[in-house]
This record gives C-alpha cells, structure tokens and sequence, in this order.
C-alpha cells in the first residue's frame, strides 16, 4: 500500500514554515581560485578552476562556539573531536573541504550574514540558519522522537512507548532538508565537487540535490542502524525516505545487517533486486546504480594519542592506579538513553558479585553516564532505574573502604575518560541497539599508549593487554572478533562474560589486544573516508556516459540514466516511415505491452481488437503477436482479429492467420523431461506460500509473484539449481525471470520465431523494407537481436529496411527505443492504424488519440 504523500514537494509543507528569513547576502556559489570568490545569482553552469572539493553536510557544523559574556561577540574554532571535521585526513592535502550544517546556538537575524561570511572565509563552513520553530521540529520532533526510536526498533505501539506519527514534524523534516539543498546548491559547482550526506537527519536531501542537477555526485552515510523491513514499513513516509537515499550515488553501512534491512526495504516495497558486481553491491535503479558502501568508522588515532600524552592525563592515570591498587577495573562509558543497556549491564555486575564471592572486594565497576541528549520520560525513566540499582549494589556489597559500583553522572571531559579507559582491565558496552559506538576502539587504542604502561609496566616487562565485553546488537561488533560478544537481555551469560574477561590468561588477553590493535589502527577515520570517497568516485564516473532525465513530482522523483543512443520512440517518425513503406512486418508481446503486467483482466479490450483488425487489413502488413502464452488462450481472446498471426509459447506453436493450421516448433525428440520437471515444481509450490504451476504444452512455469519477495526469490535461485541439475541430460533449458522460473524445450525462443517469420517473407518475396518490434521483458531481448541480425543479414541486403526495436519501460535493453508504458504502445499503434491503407471500420477515435500523442 502506497503511503500517503504528495504530489508537489511545496505542499507539504505550510505557508508558515517556509516563510524561512534568508541569509541577507548570497553566498558565493564557486570559489574559483582560492581566495578569489565570483557571485553567480543564475543557475547557469560554471567552470570550476578551483582546486578539488568535497562538500561535507551533516545536522551540525564541526565547530565550538562561545559569546564573550562583555562584548557578547561570538567566537568559533573548529571541534577536533567531531568525526566531520576529522575525516578530512582521508584527503589529500591539496582538496578543500566545505561544510554544511547548523550551528549549535541560534544566531539572531541581525547577525546572520556577518557570522556567515566570517564561516565562509574562516572556516569552509556554511551555516543553514534554522528557524527556531523549525529547528525545534525537525530535530527535537521528526528526528529524535520518530525516525530514532524507529530506526532502534521501537515502535509508537501506545502513546507512552515513543510518540506517533505527526505529519506536521514530517513537514519540518521536508523543509528543514530543502533549506540544506538551497544552501548546498549556492556554493556547490555540480560538475565537479563531489556531496557527502551524514546521518538520519537528511536522508531526503539527495531527492532536492538530484531535482536540482540530475549529475551532481552524491554519497550518503548512515551512522545508525537501519532496521528490518517489518520495522520500517511500519513509517508513513517510508516511500520518500527511500526514494530520498536512491537518489544517492553511494549509500554506506556500518555493518552488513543494517546494508542488508534496507536492500531488503528496496525489494519489498519498490521490487528492486541487487547484485554483486566485482565485489561491490549494486542496485539498478531506473537505468542508475546506486552502490552500497559496509565499512565502520574508525578514530583518529593522532587525535587520542595526543590527550593521553598531556600532563593532566598522566596525573589522572596515577590518580586511578592508587585508588584501584590491587583490584579489577571494568569501565563503562554510555549515553543515558533507554538503547544503551546500563541499567542491564548493572543487574549483570549484581549477578557477578552474587555468584562469584571470591570477586568481592577485588573488583570494580566504573560507569561514566555522558549527560542525556533528550529529556523525555523514557530518559528519566532509566535514570532512575540506575540509581536504584547502584544504590542496591553498594549497598549490598560495600564496605567502608570499598565500592563496587562507581557511577560518575557529569560532563567528564576527554582526557579524563582516556585515563579511566587506560587503567580499566576490561571494557564493557551492553547496547541493545546502537548504530556503530566507538568506546570499544578508543579502550584500545588507549591501552596500547597508556602513560601507566609506558611508566611501569614496560620495567615490568608486562605486555600491553585489553579485554572487551561488547553487545552483539552494535555496529562495531562485527569487526572486533576477539571480543566477549554477548546478549545484553541475558543477564546471566553478561554476568558470565565479565568474569571471563578479568579471570582470563594474561597470555591470551596479549593475542586478543593485539589483533584488536591491528585492526583500529590501521581501519582509522582517514581510511573510513579516503575509502568512501574512492568508492563514491567509482560510483560517479560514468555519470557523462549516459542521457539522463528526471520524472515524478516531489519526493517522488528520480532520474532515468540510460544510453545515448536509447531514445523514446518519437510517433511522427515512425509514421513518417510507416507510410513510406511497401512492406512490413511488425511483432508484438502480449503481456506489459498490450494488456499490463498489472491488469487482473488479462482479455484484450475491444479498442486493442479493433487496431489490431485494422493493421491486419493492410495488405502490406504482416503482424504476429510473440507471446509466452498458451495457444488456446491467445486464440480464444484475438479470434476477431482473422488474418493476425499469432506464436504462441515464446513460438513454440505459430499460426499465419486464422483460417491457417498451427504448426509445431517443437523438437522431434519427446517431452517426457516435463515428467521430471513437474514434481520438483510441486515440492517447491508446496514449500512456498503465494506460488503456483502453470503447465504448458511446451513446458512448465513456477510463478512466485504473489510469495514473499525474499523468500519466494530465495527459493526460485534453488528451483532453477535444482532443475538444471535433474534435467541436466535432457533437451530442456530452464531459465529465470521476472517473479518466474521456466522451463522449456532447447532450441525455442522468441527470437528464433522471428527470424523465422522473416525467412519465410524473404522466400515468398515479400522482403520487409520496415520492421517493428514492441516488447517489455527479459524474452523480447532475444527478439530485439534476432530481428536486427536477421534484417541485416546478406540475405536482406538488398536494401536496408528501417528497423524499431522497442521496449517498454525506461531500462536498459538492446532494444533502441522505448515507450513509456502500455497505453503509449496503445496509442502509437493506433496512429499506425490510422495511416494504414486501407482502413475498413476505423474508428475516428484513433485520429484523436494518436493526435493526443504530439
């Protein structure tokens, strides 16, 4: 079911909204040297002279900010801790980076073009000015309180578990994403700047970006988890989003699993199917490729090792060493929030000191709560979950020189963090749901620099040592394979896994470490980006190699990208060549060309009869319909049309006309493979719900249309294996297509029928000086081949006869032209008609459709 939206981008959103107060003064749209600006306020292509671009967006801009409390002046410097500003050492040195976002305090009017051009030209960036309201909306709203909890795998099931759909949020999302784009559009030059999008926040900028210029270089990255399909199809507006990330060149994952859910989406809800091309993961979407990108983040390795060589870090180190002195560190570094499992990782330490007597006394659980992103009741709610529980521990199990839970709830800066993770003998992150989380690398890293292990532990001879203890529902676990993974919802097996991870061999905790090691420091945030970038040029290049054009209205659109030499079926020119013709021939598919895939009434209209009837009556013509279908059908339904020829199973039976005997294609040899085939079928139509048999003369086809889209296309890739292999010896070809798999006699194609039909006009000397053939799916590729082959074969070569290939759809075919749909096939045939001569009982009502056409 189509979800709600739509047909204008502008009518979603409200007067009031994009009532939105402009930057006082364009920003220059292209630098073309550095340093020297050029104000452009047209549209018009540009040359870019400047060096190479890559342009950053994400929600917020990688920048502090502070407003002297005197002057009340505003000052920036950039945040050396945000992941956007350190991904530019994946570059190299000689490309420019500009960013694009929001600035985290609000700027008054008065002073928006002052801080925007001192952005400009001190730092790259490009601040988008949200309106408060709007602001509000879209990140506190639409964001935070639907497509998080959402994309976490939590459902508004009741008002006080997440909050509903508001299309009024939907509305700020839409315009706070077309704010982006205009801000994009100013400074970038579409031809040359590559646009790298971040995060949940804009994943509907890529559609405005697209709309804008249909060649602009786009890649996307997800640094959340995408969830399954049952989840995400539960979103009102999960057509938009989707058609918003596909209008991307590169969309990227953390992990497979999250890659895998939105494929997944794409096949359920849009039928696209992917595939693997020379180890990169394509999906074809209208004539595009749209690559998916599985890599996770690293850190900035520089970064990190800086703050643990400051004084004040050392200092913290054997500060925490002392107090420690002789007992097991375990440390957790969480976000308050109800997805990062605190208050079950501390049930989990409970059951430890429980169970494990021993351990009391001699091992310590250090949890450090960043402060909360959002204030909602479910925030405050496990909030108050954990003070109870740690109250209870220490209560139960402490002492007046011993504490075994320490929850430190402040804002602990960098330095202070990198000392706990240094002296922390393991490690611990129970998420039930993150998106990638980076705590465990940072741990590493640490423990592998530590001021402690560089003062005491190398004169010990101590090698360096970590342990880990991570969720399995987090992006970075995957990639951490000596880790302790663990289900966080058990408690038990947690309880398990830390007491393992502090109890274990000094010797194999090294191993651990160092392959862990080896890992984060050289899969660090530059690698993330320069390999992102490198895939996102690949996925751009052919970008000139194609005719591209957009279609659909609003979060609807898309750009079609095909060869230049494909080419809608213009009808002037095909009439033009249809009336100077002296014979031709002319094919025609049934299904999708004149009835639709979709129609349930699959009979011809009177209207199809009645063209069909009237091209036949042209002496000069000779027309067969080329279907899959069986011949009693095909018969029963075009009786009316006498002298139409019909090929009926892909051509295994054709008849000349009516009054005509059908003759048999068929090999000699018998069909007992049928025998074979047909049991093999039934097991897999009994194993798979929605699927069905249709038994031919010629053969049988496995229809799974109306299975599930995953399973019944994981079941066709082992039919159409399970059949090869059984008929293997046997005169029979099975192949797969749309929704099908067949199998059916060696030697027999559409393509074979044609060329037939087309020997036997040259022998009665009716050579064709124009051939047509209109077709929309897999089997009419092989009568686009044939007909051109045979046409232009020397035994037609008398004189070349004007020949229209042409499928239905905008796809990527051997066919040369296109038409839209079924009704263009309609319509054109029935301005053939009209200039058909002569024309018996024509009905004046293809002179207006025809004229309809132009």
């Amino acid at each position: 079911m189509a979800s709600k939206s739509s047909s204008n981008i502008l009518d979603l959103v409200p007067d009031n909204l994009l009532d939105i107060p402009q930057t006082p003064r364009a920003l220059p749209r292209v630098m073309t040297l550095p340093g020297i600006i050029n104000d452009h306020d047209d549209d018009s292509d540009i040359s870019s002279n400047c060096r190479e671009r890559k342009i950053i967006v994400s929600n917020m801009l990688p920048l502090n900010i502070q407003r002297d409390p005197d002057t009340l002046k505003l000052t920036f410097s950039f945040d050396e801790d945000s992941l956007y500003y350190q991904l530019k050492d994946g570059f190299t040195p000689e490309t420019e980076v500009i960013y694009v976002g929001s600035l985290k305090v609000e700027i008054d009017i008065s002073e928006q073009e002052e801080v925007a051009q001192k952005l400009l030209d001190g730092f790259n960036c490009v601040p988008t000015f949200l309106p408060h309201d709007l602001q509000k909306k879209f990140y506190s709203g639409f964001c935070k309180q639907q497509l998080w909890p959402l994309f976490h795998y939590m459902l508004p099931i009741c008002p006080d578990h997440a909050d509903r759909f508001d299309r009024v949020l939907w509305q700020a999302y839409v315009s706070a994403n077309k704010i982006f784009a205009d801000k994009v559009m100013e400074i970038a030059d579409p031809e040359y700047d590559y646009i790298w999008i971040h995060d949940y926040h804009l994943m509907i900028l890529p559609t405005f970006l697209r709309k804008r210029y249909n060649r602009v270089k786009i890649g996307f990255f997800l640094h959340s988890p995408f969830p399954s399909s049952e989840i995400y199809r539960t979103l009102p507006v999960r057509d938009e989003i989707l058609k918003g990330l596909l209008n991307s060149d590169l969309i990227g994952f953390h992990t497979f699993d999250y890659a895998r859910h939105f494929l997944s989406c794409c096949s359920r809800m849009m039928g696209l199917d992917y595939e693997s091309k020379r180890g990169h993961i394509g999906l074809d979407y209208f004539g595009r490729t749209v690559y998916i990108k599985i890599l996770p983040v690293g850190i900035h390795m520089g970064r990190l090792e800086n703050v643990l060589n400051l004084p004040i870090t050392s200092r913290k180190v054997k500060e925490i060493a002392e107090r420690y002195n002789g007992k097991k560190v375990i440390v957790g570094i969480d976000d308050m929030d109800i997805f990062k499992g605190i208050s079950l990782k501390l049930l989990a330490f409970e059951y430890l000191l429980n169970h494990h007597p021993a351990l009391q006394g001699n091992v310590v659980l250090i949890q450090i709560v960043n402060p909360e992103r959002s204030s909602g009741k479910d925030v405050q709610e496990a909030k108050r979950e954990t003070y109870l529980i740690v109250n209870r521990i220490n209560d139960q199990f402490g002492s007046p020189d011993y504490q075994p839970l320490v929850l430190i709830d402040r804002p602990v800066a960098r330095w202070e963090k990198s000392a706990y993770y240094s002296m922390a003998d393991c490690c611990i992150v129970n998420a039930v749901r993150d998106g990638m989380n980076l705590v465990p690398y940072k741990y590493i890293v640490c423990r592998q620099h530590s001021p402690y292990f560089d003062e005491i532990k190398e004169r010990q001879q101590h090698p360096r040592t970590s342990m880990l203890v991570v969720s399995e529902f987090i992006g970075c676990s995957p990639s951490l394979s000596g880790a302790i993974r663990v289900n966080p919802w058990d408690i038990e097996s947690v309880a398990g896994a830390m007491t393992s991870a502090i109890t274990l061999k000094e010797s194999e905790k090294q191993l651990r470490h160092e392959k862990h090691y080896r890992y984060v420091s050289s899969h660090d945030v530059a690698y993330w980006a320069r390999s992102f970038m490198q895939d996102l040029e690949r996925a751009s290049k052919d970008h000139y190699n194609k005719r591209c054009w957009g279609i659909g209205f609003g979060l609807g659109f898309r750009v079609v990208s095909l060869s230049p030499s494909f080419r809608k079926l213009s009808p002037n020119y095909i009439v033009s060549a249809y009336k100077k013709s002296s014979r031709r021939a002319i094919f025609l598919d049934y299904d999708g060309t004149l009835v639709s895939q979709s129609a349930i009434v699959k009979t011809p209209g009177d209207e199809i009869i009645e063209i069909l009837s009237t091209l036949c009556d042209d002496l000069k013509n000779t027309v067969f319909i080329v279907s899959g279908r069986g011949r009693k059908s095909l018969d029963e339904w075009l009786a009316p049309c006498e002298r139409l020829g019909l090929a009926a199973e892909h051509g295994c039976f054709t008849r000349w006309n009516r009054a005509s005997e059908w003759e048999s294609s068929l090999p000699t040899t018998d069909l007992e493979w049928i025998e074979v085939a047909e049991p093999v079928m039934r097991q897999y139509t009994e194993a798979t719900d929605g699927s069905n048999i249709e038994i031919k003369e010629s053969g049988l086809v496995w229809h799974h249309q109306d299975a599930d889209p995953d399973f019944g296309s994981c079941q066709a890739k082992e039919l159409l294996i399970h059949l090869e292999n059984v008929l293997a010896n046997e005169p029979a070809v099975v192949k797969r297509g749309q929704h099908i798999v067949e199998v059916k006699p060696q030697g027999v194609t559409k393509g074979l029928v044609a060329e037939k039909i087309l020997s036997r006009m040259v022998e009665k000397g009716e050579r064709p000086d124009f051939v047509m053939c209109i077709g929309d799916d897999r089997s009419d590729e092989d009568m686009f081949e044939s007909i051109r082959n045979t046409v232009l074969s020397a035994s037609l070569s008398c004189a070349t006869p004007e020949i229209f290939a042409c499928t239905v759809g905008r796809k990527p075919s051997k066919a040369k032209y296109y038409l839209d749909d079924t009704g263009d096939v309609v319509k054109l045939l029935g301005g053939l008609a009209n200039a058909s001569d002569p024309k018996p009982g024509i009905s004046a009502r293809f002179q207006v459709t025809f004229d309809a056409l132009f």
